[in-house]
């Protein structure tokens, strides 16, 4: 039941591998979160509202219902190895326009949206840093995300709503898609199995989805505007993550570094700038990579393999 003394938030992609911790950070924070989406994720603490974002219907008169004053909006389809290419991004920019506009008229007066690190130029060879570093995504997600921002900005400042973006740097943890690297390699692992890959020299900002849900929460909370990079602000070369994997499942035999190449135009290092993160919205991720991973392992020993599907 809905507590009156609760602020209300509204929330898509409640489901998901991220949405998960982040209602559960959010519940933390004393928010009511109410879900909305297609399938109720039965998350204690909350109130579910079926809808599907990707059809036209009357959302301002559902929003309305929730007396939300709060939007944070996860939903995206994430399929691993389409995404990045997948025609529905369209679908997705088109969907959350009319929710950010029906939350708009509806009375909302905070929306924080879900971007992502390939909005950014990855060819620069410097930290990725808020409306500093350029904006040139080589992918039509990452094209989808930035030109979704704009148009949230200018809806913001035009309407005067308080409007944030949250870019999500590489993720890990309990709960990720099978065809991602950190799950694909502890199932592997566990099975046994040789587990190919590259030399592993790449360096990547790698974050707990523990950690990111957290943060997408403390933003949420916070007065903070503008776009906000969600990582550990460390710069760590995939060798040394699929190590740490190794070792916790005791199987340093069992990865074939060298055996796959890495794929045409692969950046070697791809880091955020976390100042505003920490400085203004007030997080800094808790997690180590040791205990993160190690973490992940137990989980994946306890469940059956998750297969792939929506954030």
């Amino acid at each position: 039941m809905t507590s009156c003394l609760k602020p209300e938030i509204l929330m898509t992609g409640a489901g998901g591998y991220v949405g998960a911790p982040t209602v559960r950070a959010l519940v933390a924070l004393g928010y009511h979160v109410h879900v909305m989406g297609r399938k109720d994720p039965n998350i204690a603490d909350t109130t579910f509202h079926s809808v599907d974002l990707l059809q036209e219907t009357d959302l301002r008169a559902k929003i309305e219902e929730t007396g939300a004053t709060a939007l944070l909006h996860l939903a995206w389809s994430v399929t691993p190895g389409k995404f990045w290419t997948d025609l529905v991004n369209c679908d997705w920019v088109a969907a959350s326009l009319r929710l950010f506009r029906a939350f708009t008229e509806a009375g909302g007066q905070r929306i924080v949206g879900i971007g992502s690190c390939a909005e950014y130029d990855w060819s620069a060879s410097s930290r990725m840093t808020e409306n500093i570093s350029p904006i040139c995504p080589g992918t039509l997600y990452g094209k989808a995300k930035a030109g979704l921002w704009s148009l949230l900005e200018a809806i913001g400042q035009q309407e005067g709503l308080a409007v944030a973006w949250a870019r999500l740097f590489f993720l890990y943890g309990p709960g990720e898609p099978r065809g991602k690297l950190v799950s694909d390699a502890i199932n592997t692992l566990l099975a046994g199995q040789m587990f190919a890959t590259t030399s592993g020299l790449q360096k990547r900002d790698f974050i707990h989805v523990e950690d990111a849900g957290a943060a997408l929460a403390a933003l949420v909370r916070s007065p903070v505007t503008g776009p906000v990079n969600i990582a550990s602000g460390q710069s760590i070369a995939v060798r040394e993550l699929l190590s740490h994997v190794a070792e916790a499942i005791q199987a340093d035999d069992l990865i074939d570094f060298g055996s796959r190449s890495l794929a045409k135009g692969e950046p070697m290092e791809l880091v955020a700038n976390i100042d505003r993160l920490r400085d203004e919205v007030g997080f800094t991720p808790r997690m180590s990579l040791t205990e993160g991973i190690a973490r992940t392992v137990e989980w994946w020993r306890n469940k059956a393999p998750v297969g792939r599907g929506e954030k």
